[in-house]
């Protein structure tokens, strides 16, 4: 038994308790705990003794462990406090501290100096003693001291309390489970006996504290054992706690054994994981409705999926049996809620097709086009007749801006099903189609399957944009893959690379877009039906302008027709002036800026009149609108006066009065707000004022354009000279027409009697103006003739003629492409004669007859036919051949 001091000082030990017998190593870094081991165990080495109290902490998440400096937190919480604490239970609010503690001794204590601060710090192994209550606590100096009295039994009251008969059976009690643990330990740490002999020479009352402090129980646990100072109440806890440790140590040797039979040497990271399934078990936690991986598969079995795929994803699994945090359980998951998420029987409720109807809806969502709103409502007969009939493929090429996504939603709404749109410019990698396989990192199911989850539909509307700007690289080949998706008797079972099981793509309506057909692969191009968009001419621009794009710009920018109005005049000059493309995308930029612009002066308007409004008297009140309408004509006027109680104020009269004239857009406007005309009729007159220059007309992805050709010719040796970043089939054009003009020189009266070469003594530069876009095809062939022979003629060609056609070395005019564009493009220059080959008189029958009948089609059989149509007054001729 230790004789304790009447008054001791305190270290505070939060959220942790010291027990007599247990023993702590702690380091002192604080001043307050620094000064207390100074001032009570360094200078009294062997007899010093401080007292250990317990603390709870306001925030009980702090746990304090060994070694942890516990001094710091003393000093801050003793802040506050009054010299003097009468420990009665309530008046102690923070911090709280407990009413019994332990005093200890040092069992080792060291000294050290913090470089290069030079702070003293001790490290303290300390041991418990005995338990003491605290009767009163104050503060001396710089660290907290505690009256006490000491609260275990003395010796005498020791030995009469070990003749009860019930301390004798809880000793025994006590002691067998002691021995059982120690065993247990001894075995499986093959340690010797030596434990086994504090049991024989400790108390057992002792042995109990001893016992308890080395397991890990909670604070409010230990709390309770430091107050069982009645030692039968003592034994009694800790025999329960270390009955409690003793079996939880024999339920993980039960789980090591029965997991260690399934271990291989590759298994070595599964022990954990499948020591928590065994606790699990041991515990009966598991219960299905609760677990997700059975309400995945309750999901997979309402999919709707064929029987041979149901069989397939039984198969796959095998999540019962993983751990989440297993490699691969992610992956497997991932794949498991893609099959549950597709939609293998869903589809899209169709309603009764009514043709009449689904006519009015692409004409209201439409102007023109009507050769392809024929054919989409014969494909809606199609399906009202047959609703199982196999979908056609449709592609819509054409320039950008005429409409063909907007015709494919259309559709989808036509039908009533979802619509989706997959974009396809750029794509490289086959994988986008097909997906990745599951063995790569990062795969994910293709676009199309994604899609489909997105739709949640079997059925949809799916368009397959920009499928003219597919590429192919290493990764393969996207265009090959399509051929599959696009064909109806291959895409029954479409096997996607990450799904790996056949999906059925034979329901969806598959609709392809295209600014041009040449670069999709002619297998591809061979399972789609073309349907040609060409540009729109200026009147239908006009029409679309009136009925669509303006009541939606001013939609878009808050404005309606009362604040902003467009004359058909002022548009029309926005289409000839300001843009020249096969679309309308333009037209609507110049429109929304124009309402941008309207937008400013509108909202500027509204702030002045509600300021104005506030400062306007009542019988001053007026409108310009108003007093116009009064002094015009001469009419009478009956005005009704309206009495107007007091809850109408300044600003509602204001806004009932307040009429605003709407802003007309005119010429002036146009130029300030977008600037000056930047095309207009006189192009071709400009540019064609000396000889060898003639007006060719081309196509492009953008539709048709006019395209000038310059030749001139300076001092050489006869060569060729070609500009304007050309492909090779326009040059070998250019040679082809060089060497006609020159094998028909004497024929043209280009060459003297005395002269025999043409090109003697000089070259001949032919360029395309706008260098820095490649030009490539046939079709020049005619205009780079005419161009070389007004050069050596020295005659002008006609301004207001444009020609197109390929030429052959014997002087034929071959048919060309892209007629009804390159007419269009004509049209939208102001040129009122356009040559063309012959054999492409059936083309005219897709051009508008507006466009016909505002200009002059001449057909040419031969180049000669060209040339007279070509020069004014025809082209002079020393003898007709006829070869």
């Amino acid at each position: 038994m230790v004789e304790l001091p009447s008054r001791i000082g305190i270290l505070p030990f939060r959220n942790k308790v010291l027990l007599p017998g247990a023993i702590i190593r702690i380091q002192c870094t604080s001043p307050s705990s620094v000064k207390l081991v100074e001032e009570e165990l360094w200078q009294r080495e062997e007899k010093g003794l401080i007292g250990i109290l317990p603390v709870r902490d306001v925030a009980e998440g702090s746990m304090v462990t060994q070694g942890a400096d516990l001094g710091d937190r003393s000093s801050k919480n003793q802040q506050g406090l009054s010299d003097s604490h009468k420990l009665d239970g309530k008046s102690q609010q923070e911090p709280n501290w407990h009413t019994r503690g332990v005093a200890a001794r040092a069992l080792h204590l060291s000294r050290g100096v913090e470089k290069p601060s030079g702070r003293v710090t001790y490290i303290v192994v300390l041991e418990g003693l005995s338990r003491f209550s605290v009767e009163e606590l104050n503060t001396r100096g710089t660290y907290t001291t505690a009256r006490i009295s000491p609260i275990d039994m003395t010796k005498a009251e020791m030995e009469q309390v070990e003749q009860d008969t019930d301390f004798i059976v809880l000793s025994r009690q006590f002691k067998q489970i002691a021995m059982e643990l120690i065993s247990v330990l001894e075995q499986k740490q093959k340690t010797g006996g030596r434990t086994k002999v504090l049991l024989e020479t400790v108390p057992v009352h002792k042995l109990a504290d001893i016992f308890v402090a080395s397991f890990e129980i909670s604070f409010e646990e230990q709390l309770a054992m430091l107050d069982s100072v009645d030692v039968k109440v003592r034994l009694s806890k800790a025999t329960e706690l270390v009955d409690r440790h003793l079996q939880s140590i024999r339920v993980a040797e039960k789980i090591t054994q029965k997991v260690e039979g399934q271990l291989s040497k590759t298994q070595k990271e599964y022990l954990l994981r499948q020591q928590m399934r065994a606790i699990k078990e041991e515990l009966g936690d598991n219960d299905d409705e609760d677990d997700d991986v059975a309400a995945l598969e309750r999901k997979m079995q309402d999919a709707g999926m064929p029987p041979n795929i149901w069989k397939h994803a039984q198969r796959e699994l095998r999540l019962k049996k993983m751990q989440p945090q297993q490699p691969g359980y992610n992956s497997s998951r991932v794949y498991l809620e893609l099959l549950a998420d597709l939609p293998w029987q869903t589809t899209s409720e169709e309603a009764e097709l009514d043709l009449k109807a689904a006519k009015e809806r692409l004409d209201s969502d439409h102007y023109g086009l009507v050769k392809v709103k024929q054919r989409i409502i014969e494909y809606l007969a199609v399906r009202k007749l047959k609703p199982d009939a196999k979908s056609p493929i449709l592609c819509f090429v054409g320039p950008p801006g005429v409409g063909k996504t907007s015709l494919a939603s259309s559709i989808a709404a036509a039908l009533g099903r979802k619509f989706i749109r997959i974009s396809l410019g750029g794509v490289k990698d086959e994988a986008d189609i097909r997906g990745h396989r599951r063995t790569y990192i990062g795969s994910m199911p293709g676009r199309l399957i994604d899609g489909l989850k997105k739709v949640s539909v079997c059925n949809p509307v799916m368009l397959l944009d920009e499928i003219d700007k597919t590429g192919s690289d290493i990764r393969g080949d996207p265009a090959s893959a399509l051929l599959e998706v696009l064909d109806p008797e291959q895409n029954k079972s479409f096997n996607d690379h990450y799904l790996n099981v056949p999906f059925d793509l034979s329901k969806v309506i598959f609709v392809a877009t295209a600014n041009r057909a040449q670069p999709i692969p002619p297998p591809l191009l061979d399972r789609m039906e073309v349907i040609e968009l060409p540009g729109y001419t200026s009147d239908e621009k006009l029409r679309i302008a009136m009925r669509h794009l303006i009541p939606r710009v001013l939609n878009q920018h808050g404005l309606t027709s009362d604040f902003l109005k467009f004359p058909e005049e002022m548009v029309k000059l926005v289409i000839e002036r300001y843009t020249r493309e096969a679309g309308v995308r333009n037209l609507e930029r110049n429109l929304a800026a124009i309402a941008r612009s309207a937008a400013v002066t509108v909202a500027e308007q509204q702030h002045n009149n509600n300021n104005n409004n506030n400062n306007v008297p009542l019988n001053q009140i007026s409108s310009p609108l108003l007093e116009t309408r009064l002094e015009g004509g001469g009419a009478e006027v009956e005005m009704e006066v309206i009495a107007m109680g007091g809850g109408v104020n300044n600003h509602e009269i204001s806004n009932i009065f307040t009429i605003m004239s709407p802003l007309i857009v005119d010429e002036e406007m146009l130029e300030k707000i977008l600037g000056p005309p930047k095309y207009d009729d006189k192009e071709a007159a400009e540019r064609v004022v000396t000889p060898g220059v003639s007006v060719g007309l081309v196509w492009t992805a953008f539709g048709g354009e006019v395209q000038f050709v310059e030749a001139t010719a300076t001092a050489g040796k006869g060569d060729l000279h070609l500009t304007g970043q050309l492909g090779d089939v326009i040059k070998e054009s250019a040679q082809i027409a060089l060497t006609w003009v020159r094998a028909r020189a004497n024929e043209l009266d280009l060459v003297s009697a005395e002269e025999k070469n043409l090109l003697e003594g000089r070259d001949v530069h032919i360029h395309f103006p706008a260098g820095a876009v490649p030009k490539d095809g046939p079709s020049a062939g005619v205009t780079l003739v005419t161009s070389l022979v007004s050069l050596f003629s020295r005659r002008r060609v006609r301004p207001d003629t444009a020609m197109t056609g390929e030429m052959t070395l014997r002087g034929l005019v071959l048919p060309v492409g892209g007629i009804k564009d390159k007419v269009l493009a004509a049209h939208r220059y102001g040129i009122k004669r356009v040559i063309m080959p012959e054999r492409n008189l059936k083309d005219l029958v897709e051009v508008p007859a507006a466009v016909l009948g505002s200009l002059e089609i001449l057909l040419a059989k031969r180049m000669e036919d060209v040339l007279q149509h070509a020069f004014e007054g025809g082209c002079p001729w020393k003898h007709h051949s006829k070869l």
